[in-house]
């Protein structure tokens, strides 16, 4: 039985501020029968009240508590891992307000890092990446927080957290200890306690198969694809990611947990 229903937003329920086809009444329904929502976001720069005014806009009702980002979890990461540590901060100015605000210490000078995150920054240099190299080149543990290399934006697909991420670790000896976000299993921790529910019991509904039906499928969820983001069918062929359904949106939601329904 499905109880929960975990949904992407960028891609998946809005494009900006607009709604995609059948989300809002999609999200009614699922209201209506009593289900636990969790909306799942790879963006690390807005924290949930920004998502609640959002989907608002798009005639969507949220709650905070309802939100998890990937600042959430990279937030809980770093907690648990480099509570302690000078964090060199790669990133926008809305992630590093997050991390303030979660206690953590940000760096305000490169060579007092002792620790860093590297993430989406749409100002992003060459001399960005030399700080970055000064940071952490001398094997200074560092973080990313989300693996998306392009992102939906209103106007096209525009590079992500993944891309500057890639674009530090090839000028450093070594990888990120963690990418946070969706598949990480601090993000699956982080979206079942939001739920309160078994992922046995839960659907993950989302456009990318590297991250949404990744997460899903590792979790031991059943998960849903819907064709109005970043993935197509071809995709679907290629990944080593076989999802449980394929939509062309969200107003085909009610065909899955009918289905599920008479699979029990």
């Amino acid at each position: 039985m499905i109880r929960g229903v975990v949904l992407d937003v960028d891609g998946t329920v809005v494009r900006g501020r607009d709604p995609l086809p059948g989300a809002p009444a999609a999200l009614s329904r699922l209201r209506a029968w009593g289900l636990s929502i969790c909306f799942c976001s790879n963006n690390p720069t807005k924290g949930p009240p920004a998502y609640v005014e959002r989907l608002a806009a798009a005639g969507i009702d949220a709650a905070e508590s309802e939100v998890v980002t990937a600042a959430d979890s990279t937030v809980a990461y770093l907690r648990e891992h480099h509570a302690d540590d000078a964090l060199y901060v790669l990133g926008e100015d809305g992630l590093i307000e997050q991390l303030e605000a979660a206690g953590l210490a940000v760096a305000t000078d490169h060579a007092d890092a002792t620790a860093g995150v590297v993430s989406i920054d749409r100002s992003f240099d060459y001399d960005d990446l030399a700080t970055a190299l000064w940071a952490l080149g001398d094997g200074t543990p560092y973080v990313g927080t989300d693996p998306d290399r392009v992102i939906p934006a209103p106007e096209a697909f525009v590079p992500g957290s993944g891309a500057v991420i890639n674009a530090v670790s090839g000028v450093l000896d070594h990888e990120p200890d963690a990418v946070l976000g969706k598949p990480s299993a601090t993000a699956r921790d982080l979206v079942l306690d939001s739920l309160g529910v078994p992922a046995e019991e839960c659907l993950v509904v989302g456009d990318r198969l590297d991250t949404d039906v990744a997460l899903g499928a590792e979790a031991g969820m059943t998960t849903a694809l819907v064709l109005t983001g970043v993935a197509d069918r071809d995709d679907v062929a290629a990944s080593p990611y076989d999802p449980d359904y394929v939509l062309a949106d969200l107003s085909e939601l009610d065909d899955v947990l009918a289905a599920e329904r008479r699979a029990e």
